[in-house]
């Protein structure tokens, strides 16, 4: 079985009331949290609510061994399993802790807690003994923080704890009523997030957010993957709502520190990605831009075909477009759900947002569209929308996504799945038999999975291999096998083991989950270079290069398989035609890209048979979804009984657009290929860098650049950064003229008269050179804060500094890739520099520095691949002219956006209107912001003063 029981009790905050027990000096932790800020434009951040009614500090302390402050005390140090110990300092006052957990049940009427020790992933005893102390005194749940999550770093794998003490109380509820109808004893497995079942007895809250969506996956993958052929899969299934994407290349693909509902959840759940673009998804015309979501109809009141006052909405569009057949809808809507789906009354509505387009398309003379035409051209941005989380799960990751299947579920996949496919070059796509179930049906072929996981912090080589690391992977392994024997009833030839390794450079703390390269039946045949190649392989793949760092083991994890006997295969085939053939049960009118309307033949899903082939344009009914097959597409059924749509994609060249014209559409489209790029880049930033300010500050911007330096599309980042980066672009453009920038140089500068912000913030420019280029066609460029780059204090951003020098390195344009050579002397030279003045230091962390500019050279090196492959598939002129026009519709959005706020004046003196704002800073000082609008002119004067000392004097006139 698959519930949402516990991701509906946490977003609606329906959970059990719990305390949290923490070491003394901690309090506070959970709700400090740590220092990741996800959205940098929200101006009104709303903090995810406290989950735990109470706090009881327990005066506990344990730390890692250190010989030189040691209290030397044989009883207080324990040896690790990994050879390393730890020192006691103080153990837990029982006595007190009693009494204050007696009160906290009488007086407070909690009986559920969670502990949360530090250093318990290491070393548990403290939370075992709290543990039987709470059921000594009978407390209904007790979430340990080592059993919930055994994994370094104190603020996730508490926030797991209490997520897991505030839902499992909801499910043993759940679970105790839904067994109590049973007359018998029956086995009952539950999904988890991590795609594998589980009994009844181990469900828990913190490994149940995904329990829904993971069937979804298991079924895709048991079902679309070929042993043989080793293709890997995309998973894309299209709700109402929201699209959820994911991959599978033989092996699930996990996660283990993901973001729920605004809490973090340290357990290894599947990667899913999922966006708010699904059927619901409302359609807007804002500044000379078609935009789709992530504002959702929802159900009630649905789109606006439902007949109930609803918005429009991609599933509009597609009735506008005759891919949705109201003939053979079932008559469910309007007030008395009763009514057939609403054309006509979609169409009024529909020709209304086509008038006020048409009226824009005038003012710029371009021509006027149609209804179909806007439908369709809302239709492509959703599409384009929903390719970019594959494009980030895929090229992310170093993976060619045309290499792909395409495996499609979900209500409203199929009406989309070939123009997706054509566009991400996807050659074939399955749409499952089941798909309409294909997440209950993955239920019934998922395996039981027992996991056990353990922290080990030690450098992976072949000593450690041998002495260390197979022993805890056998202890594992044989924990694991020991469950599926006596808790799950498998016998040992139905059980197989799967060995994980979490991996990462020293001094970086971005782990890769590994597996050996090569298949080994037991632990005693494991080598250290399995694990090692395995890492040095990925990492090269997603990232583009590798560092010379040794490797280190923060976790070992087993994973055990128990062998569910239902596979795809055992159920019953479809049969083959013998006589006759496939016929049509209706023909429609359907309106396609670049054909307009083309009748279109109709079939049942459960008419067509093997050796049957449907050629498009065509549309397959199916009980619970539509699928469209477009012109230059066919279809057939596999011998499971699958249907396997092949994309032409020879054909695709007369899909995209060759005129440098402005296509509103594809302006649309193009924005979202820019966004997703420079997403791409922060990504790979993010994930190689070393700096905590980057990783978890998300103190860093990556954006692309024209050939002239001005700025034409960003991820959301910083916009202090991104206000600034296109002046230091600009600057290494007008400094090229002396010392020309050549292909294979990347450039350093943080100068603040090179558009430099201040001087922790590196920014790292690389020209792009298309084919013969004689000079860039763009940049690309990223932005980071270093934690320390020298000057008179850790940090280098000292509040009594008056000199530049004494913030740290200065670089006005440093090559320091030069015809691809990392220049590392002159960058070490360059960190160095700010020692030679008085009481100054160079860099006091050189290594992290390196690391950092590597991972921002990656990030430029990521968004150079990702911008070609677009020119490549586009042409140079056609990309270059859209790169203007978002820059132009950019420039509109703020025009309109300033003229929204003159409209808002009260103009009543002399026609002028003032909107002030003023600031203090800690010493007192005032920061005066003064914005005039003069009504008759219509130029805003923007004044910015210190301490009634003019600083900026801006005019923008509309």
């Amino acid at each position: 079985m698959g519930t949402t029981v516990a991701t509906n009790a946490l977003l609606e905050g329906k959970g059990d009331r719990f305390c949290l027990l923490i070491t003394k000096g901690f309090k506070d932790l959970l709700f400090i949290g740590n220092q990741s800020r996800p959205n940098l434009f929200d101006l009104s951040i709303q903090m995810p609510k406290i989950l735990y009614e109470d706090v009881i500090e327990v005066d506990e302390r344990v730390i890692p061994y250190c010989e030189n402050d040691s209290s030397g005390d044989p009883e207080k140090i324990k040896t690790l399993p990994n050879g390393k110990k730890i020192e006691i300092l103080k153990k837990p006052d029982l006595e007190k802790l009693e009494k204050e957990l007696i009160e906290l049940k009488s007086k407070k009427n909690i009986s559920n807690i969670a502990v949360l020790l530090m250093h318990s992933y290491i070393f548990n005893d403290h939370e075992c003994l709290i543990e039987k102390l709470g059921q000594k005194l009978g407390f209904n749940h007790i979430s340990l923080s080592h059993k919930i999550s055994s994994m370094i770093r104190a603020v996730p794998r508490g926030l797991t704890t209490t997520i897991d003490a505030y839902l499992t109380p909801c499910i043993n509820r759940y679970l105790e009523s839904f067994t109590a109808s049973f007359t018998s004893e029956v086995k009952v497995l539950f999904m988890q997030s991590d795609g594998g079942l589980t009994s009844i007895n181990n469900f828990r809250g913190s490994r149940a957010i995904l329990s829904g969506p993971a069937g979804g996956v298991v079924g895709y993958a048991l079902t679309s993957y070929s042993r043989e052929e080793k293709q890997a899969v995309i998973g894309f299934d299209m709700g109402g709502t929201s699209t959820d994407v994911s991959r599978y290349d033989g092996k699930y693909e996990h996660v283990f520190e993901t973001l729920t509902a605004g809490y973090i959840i340290q357990a290894p759940q599947l990667d899913i990605n999922t966006i708010a673009a699904g059927g619901g998804s409302m359609l807007f015309f804002r500044a000379g831009m078609f935009v789709v979501g992530p504002e959702s109809a929802g159900s009630n009141p649905g789109p606006a075909c439902y007949k109930n006052n609803g918005p429009l909405t991609i599933t509009d569009a597609n009735l506008i477009l005759g891919r949705l057949l109201p003939d053979y809808f079932p008559k469910i809507f309007g007030k008395h759900q009763n009514e057939a789906l609403d054309y006509q009354g979609t169409r009024k509505i529909f020709e209304d947002l086509t008038n006020e387009i048409n009226d824009y398309q005038r003012t710029k003379q371009l021509s006027e569209l149609s209804v179909e035409e806007v439908a369709l051209g809302f239709v492509k941005v959703a599409n384009e929308a929903m390719c970019r989380p594959i494009r980030n799960l895929t090229e992310g990751k170093g993976f060619d996504t045309r290499k792909h299947l395409l495996a499609c579920f979900g209500g409203a996949g199929g009406q989309h799945a070939c123009a997706l496919a054509r566009s991400l070059g996807i050659k074939k796509i399955l749409v499952n038999r089941f798909s309409g179930i294909l997440s209950a049906y993955g239920l019934s072929l998922a395996d039981v999975v027992v996991e056990k996981q353990e922290p080990f912090n030690i450098y992976l080589n072949e000593i450690n291999m041998n002495n260390f690391i197979i022993y805890q992977i056998k202890d594992l392994q044989d924990q694991c096998i020991k469950d599926l024997v006596e808790k799950e009833n498998f016998s040992p030839d139905l059980i197989e083991i799967e060995y994980y390794l979490n991996l990462r450079y020293h001094g970086t703390d971005t782990g890769i989950m590994c597996s050996p390269h090569i298949y080994r039946a037991s632990p005693n045949d494991l080598k250290y270079t399995d694990f090692l190649t395995s890492f040095l392989n990925r990492y090269r793949t997603e990232y583009g290069f590798v560092l010379n760092r040794d490797v280190y083991v923060d976790d070992i994890r087993v994973r055990g398989i128990g062998k569910t006997m239902l596979k795809d295969q055992n159920l019953a085939r479809v049969s083959c035609r013998k006589e006759g053939k496939l016929e049509a049960i209706d023909s429609k009118d359907v309106y396609f890209d670049n054909h307009g309307f083309i009748k279109t033949r109709l079939y049942r899903f459960e008419d067509v048979l093997i050796k049957d082939t449907v050629y498009g344009p065509a549309i397959i009914i199916d009980k619970n979804s539509t699928i469209l097959i477009e012109p230059d597409c066919l279809a057939h059924l596999n011998d499971r009984g699958d249907l396997v749509i092949e994309v032409l994609l020879e054909t695709t060249e007369h899909h995209l657009p060759t005129s440098t014209q402005l296509d509103i559409t594809q302006l649309s489209i193009f924005s979202h290929r820019f966004m997703s790029i420079a997403e791409q880049m922060g990504r790979i930033l993010q994930r190689t860098s070393v700096s905590t300010n980057i990783k978890e500050r998300l103190d860093f911007s990556c954006a692309m650049f024209d050939s002239n330096g001005g700025l034409v599309a960003n991820a959301p980042h910083i916009p202090v950064h991104l206000g600034a980066m296109q002046e230091a672009v600009k600057y290494q453009i007008a400094f090229s003229k002396e010392n020309p920038i050549k292909n294979g140089d990347v450039i350093l500068s943080n100068h603040p008269a090179c558009g430099g912000s201040h001087l922790p913030d590196l920014t790292v420019i690389t020209p792009v050179f298309y084919e013969n280029s004689d000079k860039p066609v763009f940049f690309v460029a990223n932005r980071g804060h270093h934690a320390d780059i020298g000057g008179l204090t850790p940090g280098s951003m000292p509040p009594t500094s008056t000199k530049l020098w004494q913030e740290g390195a200065a670089f006005k344009s440093l090559k320091i890739v030069q015809n691809n050579v990392f220049n590392e002397k002159e960058i070490v030279e360059g960190f160095n520099a700010p020692a030679r003045f008085p009481n100054c230091s160079g860099s006091r962390n050189m290594s992290d520095n390196l690391s950092d500019l590597k991972a921002q050279i990656a990030a430029n090196k990521r968004g150079i691949d990702l911008i070609t492959q677009l020119i490549d598939e586009y042409g140079l002129k056609v990309v270059l002219s859209y790169m203007g026009y978002i820059q132009h519709t950019a420039e509109i959005s703020v025009r309109s956006l300033m003229k929204n706020l003159c409209s808002r004046c009260d103009f009543e003196k002399d026609d002028l209107s003032c909107f002030k704002a003023q600031e203090s800073m800690d010493d007192g000082s005032n920061i005066d912001l003064t914005v005039e609008i003069d009504k008759k002119t219509v130029i805003f004067n923007i004044l910015i003063r210190f301490n009634d000392l003019f600083l900026k004097d801006i005019a923008i006139s509309l």
